[in-house]
């Protein structure tokens, strides 16, 4: 079973109301050999939110205390950030998730890149909250950007 990012099956759970269809995720859906989750929307903020960033560090920063999560309105989301990460934790444990595809860029879910704090559309190297934790738990994380090589890879085991 993977677990991937709502938005990227079609939902309309994005912080604009939208989604980012990717159609491999929804066929993975729809066979049952995926379940989607929005860490953001497990967390209790609502569709549509406020776009939030990252300030001062990365996703495996604000696990560490070291970072907020903070809405373009200048609200700290970072417990609710934090929420939703550790209920996506517990459903992939649940259902014993070893492979995640997360959507890049998010401060949530982007795995190798995240936007830079500055609300100006600049991204930088850095992980999400959500897959900073389920990396920290062991899990692979992937993007949406390579999903065919990971797709790929888990049919081959």
């Amino acid at each position: 079973m993977l677990l991937v990012s709502a938005c990227l099956a079609g939902l309309k759970v994005r912080y604009d109301g939208g989604d980012c269809l990717h159609h491999t995720i929804e066929q993975l859906v729809s066979q049952n050999k995926a379940t989607t989750v929005c860490p953001e929307v497990l967390g209790g903020l609502p569709t549509p939110r406020i776009p939030a960033e990252i300030i001062g560090g990365d996703g495996e920063d604000v696990l560490n205390g070291k970072a907020k999560v903070i809405d373009k309105s200048g609200n700290d989301v970072t417990d609710a950030f934090l929420q939703g990460a550790y209920q996506t934790l517990e459903i992939a444990r649940e259902l014993n998730v070893t492979h995640v595809i997360l959507k890049e860029n998010s401060p949530s879910c982007g795995s190798g890149m995240i936007y830079d704090g500055q609300f100006q559309g600049v991204k930088k190297v850095g992980k999400g909250v959500t897959a900073a934790l389920l990396e920290r738990n062991g899990m692979i994380v992937a993007t949406d950007e390579n999903i065919d090589d990971i797709i790929e890879y888990i049919e081959k085991q």
